[in-house]
C-alpha cells in the first residue's frame, strides 16, 4: 500500500505471570495507509484492545511483545527513545479510551483536563487554550460547552464523558487517531454527530483512523476497510464491501449474523413477545415521580440549589415484563433507574415496588465492581449476606452463573483488571442473577459487548424471565437491542416521557416528533 502511515508486521504479544507466558496476539500484521479508516472487529478478548494499547505504547508491565515491527511513519515505535514516543503520543498519535470515567482524573474538572494536551504538547498561544476547549466541545456535540468547562466528570452522562474523551484526543488534530469503542455509550443520534465528525476529520486534515468497535453497523458506515480478529489472530481482512457482503471465513458470517436490527424484525419473532396481551399485576407503579440533586449554590454563603433531572414521569411494568427507556444521553435514564433502586432519595411523587432491594447492572462494570477481589469473592458477597448457601454451594452457584453469562468457571479466580470490558460487563450481570430476585433494572447492560455476546445476553435474559418470572426495566441507547429485547417502550427527552407504547407502536407508528428523529439516526 503506498503512503501507508502505520504499518504492522508479525505482532505477537502476551502476559507473563508467574514465570508462565501466555501469547494473546499471534503475529498479526496489518497496514493503515495516509487518509484511511481501518475498522477492527471480534470478540471480547480477541485482542483489539491490546494490539492499540501497544501501538500507544501503554502496555501493562505484566504484558511484552516478543515479536513483531509498528512502524508509525517509517520509524519504529517498539525500539523509539522514550522521548520521541511523548513528542508523537497525543500530538500525532492519539486515542480514545473505551471506558471514559477510569481514563478522566475524577478530582480535576474536564475542561481544564483537555487543556493539558495543549499545555504539555505547548501548541499555540496560552491565552486561546480555553477557547480552543469550548470549540472542540462544541464540536463533538456537547450542550453548554462554558457550563461544561468547570464540571467535574462524575456530573456528566457516560455519554457526555465519552464525548470530552472524544475532544481530547482530537483537538490537536493527529495524524492517527486510535477509537476504541468510541460510540459504546453514546445514543443513536450523538453517535451520528460523531461519525460525521471522525469523516470530518479524515477529510479536512487527512487523519488516519483505526476504528476498533463490536458495532458492525457503525463499521460498515464509517470504515474504508476492515480487519475481523479472533482468539489472537487476524481471520480476514479487506474491503467493507467485501467482508459484508461476500464474507469467507465462518467466523466472520458468525459475527455478521448476530448483529440485530428492526429493519430484519421477522428474524426476531422468536423473542419477540408482547407484554399487553397478558393479564398481569404491576411490580412498579411510577406515577408523577421528579427526581433532583443538589448543585452548589451561586456565592459564598448561597444554600446548595435543587436540579431538577426528572420531571413527572408516569409508567407501570407489570410482571414478567420488559419495559426498555431510550433518550439521549443527560436525557434523565439513568438518573430515574438509581432513583428506582434507592440510589437517589431526592424524590416526590409516587413510586410503588412490590419486589424488596431490586437488583441493578450499571452502565460502566469497572467501576461498579470491586477490583480488589476475585470474581468469585465479587459473585459470592450477596449469596454470604443471604446466608441460605454453604461454602460449596456457593462456589458451584457462581460457576454455573459464569457459565450462564458465557464465560469459563476458572474465572472465578481472577480479578476485574484481567478482564476486557465486555468480560466484567457479564461478571456485573452475573452479579445481578445471583440471588433470584424478581425485578432487575439494566443501564446499558449490553453497550461493551460484542454482538455475539450480546446476543447471547439478551437470549439469556429472555430465557430467565420466561423460566423465573422476572420483570425488567431495561435502559438503552441502542434502539436495535431495545426492539429485539422490551415489550414496551418509553422515549424520554430533558426529563420528561414524551411518548411509550409497545414496541411496534414507538418504531412503525410514532407520535412524537422526537421519537422520529430517534428513528431516523439509526444506522
Amino acid at each position: 500500500m503506498e503512503n501507508r502511515i502505520l504499518k504492522v508486521t508479525d505482532l505477537s504479544i502476551g502476559f507473563e505471570e508467574n514465570k508462565q507466558f501466555t501469547q494473546v496476539v499471534k503475529e498479526i500484521s496489518f497496514d493503515v495507509g495516509q487518509g484511511e479508516i481501518v475498522g477492527i472487529v471480534g470478540e471480547s478478548g480477541s485482542g483489539k484492545s491490546l494490539t492499540s494499547l501497544t501501538i500507544m505504547d501503554l502496555l501493562s508491565h505484566t504484558a511484552k511483545v516478543n515479536k513483531g515491527s509498528i512502524l508509525f511513519e517509517e520509524k519504529e515505535l517498539l525500539t523509539l527513545p522514550m522521548e520521541e514516543k511523548r513528542k508523537l503520543k497525543g500530538k500525532d498519535i492519539s486515542m480514545v479510551f473505551q471506558e471514559p470515567m477510569t481514563s478522566l482524573n475524577p478530582l480535576l474538572k474536564v475542561g481544564p483536563q483537555v487543556e493539558e494536551v495543549l499545555v504539555l504538547h505547548k501548541d499555540g498561544e496560552k491565552k486561546a487554550y480555553k477557547e480552543r476547549v469550548l470549540s472542540m466541545f462544541q464540536d463533538v456535540g456537547l450542550p453548554n460547552p462554558e457550563e461544561l468547562y468547570d464540571k467535574y466528570p462524575h456530573q456528566l452522562s457516560g455519554g457526555m464523558r465519552q464525548r470530552v474523551m472524544i475532544a481530547m484526543a482530537m483537538i490537536l488534530q493527529p495524524k492517527l487517531l486510535i477509537a476504541d469503542e468510541p460510540t459504546t455509550a453514546l445514543d443513536v443520534t450523538i453517535q451520528k454527530q460523531i461519525l460525521e465528525l471522525l469523516l470530518k476529520m479524515n477529510r479536512k486534515y487527512g487523519t488516519s483512523i483505526i476504528f476498533i468497535s463490536h458495532d458492525l453497523g457503525v463499521v460498515k458506515k464509517l470504515c474504508n476497510r476492515v480487519i475481523v480478529m479472533c482468539e489472537g489472530e487476524i481471520v480476514e481482512q479487506g474491503k467493507i464491501s467485501d467482508i459484508f457482503d461476500h464474507p469467507k471465513e465462518a467466523y466472520t458470517k458468525k459475527l455478521l449474523a448476530a448483529v440485530p436490527s428492526i429493519k430484519a424484525n421477522e428474524a426476531f419473532s422468536e423473542l419477540a413477545v408482547t407484554g399487553t396481551e397478558k393479564e398481569s399485576t404491576p411490580i412498579l407503579t411510577v406515577k408523577d415521580l421528579n427526581v433532583s440533586y443538589k448543585v452548589k449554590g451561586k456565592g459564598l454563603f448561597k444554600k446548595p440549589e435543587e436540579k431538577h433531572i426528572v420531571k413527572g414521569v408516569s409508567f407501570t411494568i407489570n410482571e414478567g415484563e420488559i419495559f426498555g427507556i431510550v433518550g439521549e444521553s443527560g436525557c434523565g435514564k439513568s438518573t430515574l433507574s438509581k432513583a428506582i433502586v434507592g440510589l437517589n432519595k431526592h424524590t416526590q411523587g409516587s413510586l410503588e415496588l412490590k419486589e424488596t432491594n431490586p437488583q441493578m447492572v450499571f452502565q460502566d462494570p469497572y467501576s461498579s465492581l470491586n477490583p480488589a477481589k476475585t470474581i468469585g469473592a465479587i459473585l459470592s458477597e450477596p449469596l454470604i449476606i443471604e446466608g441460605k448457601l454453604n461454602s460449596k454451594e456457593r462456589t458451584e452457584k457462581v460457576e454455573q452463573m459464569l457459565e450462564e453469562v458465557g464465560l469459563p468457571k476458572d474465572y472465578s479466580k481472577r480479578n476485574i483488571a484481567k478482564l476486557s470490558g465486555g468480560q466484567r460487563q457479564r461478571v456485573a450481570i452475573a452479579l445481578a442473577l445471583m440471588t433470584n430476585k424478581k425485578f432487575i433494572v439494566l443501564d446499558e447492560p449490553v453497550s461493551a459487548l460484542d454482538v455475539t455476546i450480546q446476543d447471547q445476553i439478551l437470549k439469556l435474559l429472555k430465557r430467565l424471565r420466561e423460566e423465573y418470572q422476572l420483570s425488567y426495566l431495561f435502559i438503552s441507547h441502542d434502539l436495535n437491542v431495545v426492539y429485539e429485547l422490551c415489550d414496551r417502550i418509553a422515549v424520554m427527552k430533558d426529563g420528561i416521557i414524551v411518548e411509550q407504547g409497545t414496541k411496534d407502536e414507538i418504531y412503525y407508528n410514532p407520535k412524537a416528533d422526537y421519537t422520529k428523529k430517534l428513528l431516523n439516526a439509526i444506522l
